[in-house]
């Protein structure tokens, strides 16, 4: 039986690590190929593609992270009936962690379409797996010691850009500061790296970054693949939001290869919730991220092909005998090719019109309300400025961080635009102080470091400035539709895209045959994440219903 080194899987190890019968293991075998390893052999380095889940039936297997400086921290050891994988094997995604084979060891490999297809097949067993696949990466994130380490000053706008771009995509990661941090200054030391050219990256694989973007940092440690440009697709999703992701879970779970491309990472504006109350099924509330994390991973259940983040930049019509009938350009040369496009890209969030904003953007001025700015926030006061729910969620969240949250709202009351609970919920913080009829005049600061907010009263002029570090705004969204420009997808006056009978066309579908449009995105929809999954839902009929009437149709291959 696996036996956890580690406090951090708490009462639920055994569903971490579970020991299978041999009734479950005889069950599995049809989906691996055995294999054997000697005594002291390195089956899995981190950085690298493990071959698959690996079941041991004999020997044991020891797994590791990787400490720094060298270091290697022993996280559990397999035995038999146990399996060793994370969620990183159900994609074919680079390792997290080390596996070596303390003894010799006789098992069974599944690759990864072939564990896809097992917890399909055989639904009790691979929930079992499921569960404990997710588990391991939850206590991989809790333990903050494996995957990439980002290496600079804590309050530097480039390492919260980082560090933020990995949390949103649930990969797990070290911040070390470099000013503070022994381990951090010896690495600085060790690759000669100039200050200024801080922060430095060091990948899972031993490659050494200098202020990525984020999709360098994805390709270095495996996140973003390249795409396969002879693979025709039967649907393209643009946008991993509720309503994408909903899509993807729907068309692959029937049989749609299915690909999901976002430019930033999964969950959109429903991940950077603080906390969903109102979500059906879930009575005592979620966050935002974790909901929208188990939306991602039962996609990649179904084997959903994810490119996050990649920006889709052009839609136009394919014109080779292909299958392919919309090609999306992505940039730096690829192209996906695809029977049908799904836009989902959301909202991108407005941004107050104040000339110096974007000085302190990314390092005191924020549009989400994550545990990162939370600790940036301890014990300081925040203003925060927004009236919707969302602006709600991250109030209440702050005030268990923040010393005081001063909410900001342009209307005279809150309860015209936001639920009836969440306006109890913040009426009975003693730290949050409701400003009606106020809007931010300006911001004051050096070195991109806000110093002070000044806000007027709009009935009587009145201006205060107080003295405030952070700054998050929650004021509404623009639809993201720049990209869309000159392909042929009518938009309605405000940029939203139009679908449905208003233009001849059948539900969810846009001016142009086989593209269809869902969530937030979408003329008319409801702004709400259960509105948005229900879209994501009810589009894949519609992509049935386009599919099967399409000319020369032709069954895609799967990545």
């Amino acid at each position: 039986m696996a036996q956890s080194t580690t406090q951090i899987f708490g009462a639920r190890r055994d569903q971490a690590f579970p020991t299978l019968a041999e009734v479950d293991i005889d069950r599995m075998r049809r989906f691996g190929e055995a294999s054997a390893y000697a005594a002291g052999e390195h089956i899995i380095e981190a950085g690298d593609v493990a071959p698959g889940l690996i079941v041991v039936l004999s020997g044991s297997v020891d797994i590791t992270q990787d400490g720094g400086l060298g270091r290697r921290e022993t996280i559990v050891t397999h035995g038999p009936g146990s399996f060793v994988g994370e969620l990183a094997q159900l994609s074919a995604r680079p390792s997290l962690v080390n596996a070596q084979a303390a003894e010799p060891v006789e098992a069974f490999v599944i690759a990864s379409q072939r564990l896809r297809d097992l917890m399909v097949q055989e639904a009790n067993l691979g929930e079992r797996i499921m569960r404990a696949l997710i588990l391991r990466r939850v206590g991989l994130l809790e333990s903050a010691t494996s995957g990439p380490i980002i290496i600079g000053p804590q309050d530097n706008a480039d390492v919260l850009r980082l560090q933020g771009f990995l949390a949103r995509s649930g990969q797990p990661h070290r911040v070390l500061d470099s000013g503070s941090d022994p381990c951090a200054k010896t690495l600085v030391e060790r690759f000669e790296v100039d200050p200024h050219h801080l922060p430095i990256v060091l990948c899972p694989n031993g490659r050494l970054l200098m202020n990525p973007g984020e999709k360098d940092l994805a390709r270095c440690i495996g996140l973003l693949r390249p795409i396969d440009a002879d693979t025709v697709y039967d649907v393209a999703i643009v946008g991993a939001g509720p309503a994408g992701l909903a899509a993807a879970v729907y068309a692959a779970s029937e049989g749609l290869s299915t690909i999901v491309l976002d430019c930033r990472a999964f969950g959109g504006q429903a991940g950077a919730s603080s906390r969903i109350e109102n979500y059906l099924g879930f009575p005592t509330g979620i966050t935002g991220m974790a909901l929208m994390a188990r939306a991602y991973n039962q996609a990649q259940k179904f084997g959903v092909e994810m490119v996050i983040p990649d920006e889709a930049k052009l839609l136009s019509a394919a014109s080779d005998a292909s299958g392919a009938r919309y090609l999306l350009d992505v940039g730096d040369g690829e192209t996906v090719r695809t029977r049908s496009v799904v836009i989902a890209s959301g909202a991108r969030y407005r941004r107050l019109d104040i000339a110096n904003l974007a000085r302190f953007e990314g390092t005191c001025v924020h549009y989400w309300a994550s545990p990162i700015e939370g600790r940036l926030c301890a014990d300081q006061e925040v203003a925060l400025v927004g009236a919707g729910n969302s602006a709600g969620q991250a109030a209440v969240y702050l005030a268990s961080h923040a010393r005081k949250v001063a909410l900001l709202a342009r209307g005279g009351s809150l309860d015209a635009s936001m639920s009836r609970y969440l306006v109890e919920r913040i009426k009975a913080q003693p730290n949050i102080e409701v400003l009606t009829g106020t809007e931010i005049e300006a911001l004051d600061g050096e070195e991109g470091n806000l110093g002070t907010v000044r806000w007027r009263n709009r009935a009587s002029g009145a201006e205060t400035t107080r003295p405030i570090r952070h700054l998050f705004l929650f004021i509404g969204a623009d639809p993201n539709t720049d990209w869309l420009a000159n392909c042929g997808v009518a938009l309605d006056a405000r940029g939203f895209v139009r679908t449905g009978s208003e233009l001849g066309s059948a539900q969810m579908e846009t001016s142009r045959s086989g593209v269809f449009a869902i969530g937030d995105v979408r003329a008319g929809s409801v702004k709400r994440v259960a509105a948005a999954v229900g879209e994501g839902a009810q589009v894949v009929a519609a992509l049935h219903a386009y599919l099967a009437r399409a000319d020369a149709p032709q069954t895609a291959g799967r990545p």
